[in-house]
């Protein structure tokens, strides 16, 4: 299959998936958008070597067969994907990628190959199949969402906690475990709550200086902290959601940005920003490149099709 690699445009996105070390073997052709490799100071050249083909942007779209781009494609691009073209990378199509299923996938009849880490799927119409990627692969991505992310907001708040600090930390999974492992470096306060022990943290949560989530709940669920529990913060708390679960763990909460990614409210300081494993690129983009190479890009990615071949049938 012929693979176009364009370099994602979402804001503040500074990761390379595809290293030309890691190209050996591969099952599909690949485009290589020129530049493609410029945060990490690889040269076009360099993917030429290992037998891809340099273009242009625009021409990418237009003679690649799917297109894969890290992040969800932005509006920029949606003059030039193809009617029947199909697109691999992050796009969370129940999340972020909503106005883009509605707008692009579904007119288009794109197939949508969704690398989320927990289910990796694809999509096509109306309709989700499992992709056969296997599940937690991307691990290490989302334990750096946590790491990077905590790093970030202290240093934006200003503050390196000490063992006066106290820390609590909402969830188990790979992004709190990253969240554990960086902020466990500067004080030993720190207590992680689970999904099940969240009723001890809510009988506790206003002796805390910082709370770290990360946790994502369902839209229809009850928040963690809703506005009036927080109203009752004290002042210059700093609440750090690294699961970047916007508005749903953490009522009322809004997404950041690179520029600007810290808001206070009310007193309280809060950072929610969605691409943190970008703060780290040159770590995360050699654990993508290696997993993406092995799961991804060795096999024919026209494997994929299969959710619009049975359609057909």
């Amino acid at each position: 299959m012929i693979i176009g690699l364009i370099k994602a445009n979402f804001p503040g996105e500074r990761r390379v998936p595809l290293l030309p070390e890691d190209i050996n073997n591969f099952n599909n052709e690949l485009l290589v958008e020129s530049g493609f490799g410029e945060f990490l100071d690889i040269t076009d050249q360099e993917y030429i070597d290992k037998g891809c083909k340099i273009l242009p942007r625009a021409e990418i779209f237009e003679q690649a067969e799917a297109i894969f781009s890290l992040k969800l494609i932005q509006p920029s691009d949606y003059s030039n994907i193809k009617k029947g073209q199909m697109i691999i990378g992050w796009t969370h199509p129940y999340g972020s990628g909503k106005t883009f299923m509605k707008e692009q996938a579904l007119p288009k009849d794109l197939v949508v190959v969704d690398l989320d880490s927990n289910s990796p799927s694809i999509y096509y119409k109306n309709e989700v199949v499992e992709s056969g990627i296997p599940k937690g692969l991307l691990y290490r991505n989302s334990f750096y969402a946590g790491f990077s992310g905590v790093l970030d907001a202290l240093l934006h708040y200003g503050l390196i906690p000490n063992e006066k600090t106290k820390i609590a930390i909402l969830g188990s999974g790979n992004v709190a475990q990253g969240a554990f492992s960086s902020i466990s470096k500067f004080s030993t306060n720190v207590r992680m709550y689970y999904r099940k022990t969240i009723p001890i943290f809510k009988k506790h949560y206003l002796d805390y200086d910082i709370i770290i989530n990360g946790i994502e709940i369902a839209k229809d669920d009850d928040p963690i902290l809703t506005l009036s529990e927080q109203k009752q913060l004290k002042d210059g708390t700093l609440i750090i959601d690294v699961a970047a679960d916007a508005g749903n763990s953490i009522e009322g909460t809004h997404f950041t940005t690179m520029a600007e990614p810290m808001y206070k409210e009310d007193g309280k300081y809060y950072y929610v920003l969605p691409n943190t494993p970008s703060l780290t690129y040159r770590n995360v983009s050699k654990i993508l490149s290696k997993v993406l190479s092995e799961h991804l890009f060795t096999e024919d990615s026209s494997r994929f099709n299969k959710i619009k071949n049975n359609k057909k049938e």
